[in-house]
């Protein structure tokens, strides 16, 4: 399962991770030293991973980044490079040429709170991106799945259709600020 170099292929890691969450998905239930030991292991290897990131020089950083297992763990330490923002605006830019393919286009629409937004356009070719049914699911699905996997920190990604734009709650206006005041009269 090792390559020559002594590293797991993506697979094995991926069976192993999907382990661990079994594992750990029991331990949540069994409180005492084992859960413990989990967290605090978990610490001090973010903490080394932070050092590593310390003492790289930026395209270093950047190629470890680029790595998705390792881009991950610095997200879970919140030791990544990049900006979330960043993160997440790169994964849609990825997906760009397979969306125009279909007729359609990704426009990023940025990050509020815990929500990235995208706009799905169908274009001028009339393509899946404005609600042509299963095409635009199927591409809204993919959109978020990318970005999520960039940045889990973000809790949604809202895709918004093109030319819906989120509409801006209206503004407060006192009753007191509008009502006509009476003017005293002089008497004369």
């Amino acid at each position: 399962m090792a390559d020559p170099a002594g590293r797991l292929a993506d697979p094995a890691v991926e069976a192993r991770l999907a382990r661990l969450d079994e594992v750990l998905a029991g331990l949540e239930h069994t409180p005492g030293p084992a859960l413990e030991a989990v967290r605090l292991l978990t610490e001090v290897y973010g903490e080394a991973l932070a050092r590593v990131l310390d003492g790289a020089d930026e395209r270093l950083g950047a190629r470890l980044a680029g790595d998705e297992l390792v881009g991950h763990l610095m997200v879970l330490h919140g030791v990544h490079p990049q900006p979330l923002a960043e993160r997440a605006e790169r994964a849609m830019e990825r997906l760009r040429p397979a969306v125009r393919e279909r007729g359609g286009d990704l426009t990023w629409a940025g990050v509020e709170g815990e929500v990235a937004r995208v706009r799905l356009d169908s274009g001028s070719k009339g393509g899946c991106g404005g609600g042509c049914g299963s095409g635009s699911t199927d591409i809204a699905a993919a959109v978020r799945e990318a970005v999520l996997a960039v940045a889990p920190e973000l809790a949604e990604v809202e895709i918004v259709p093109a030319g819906e734009e989120r509409k801006a709650a209206p503004a407060f206006v006192p009753l007191n600020t509008i009502k006509r005041r009476s003017v005293p009269q002089e008497a004369g």
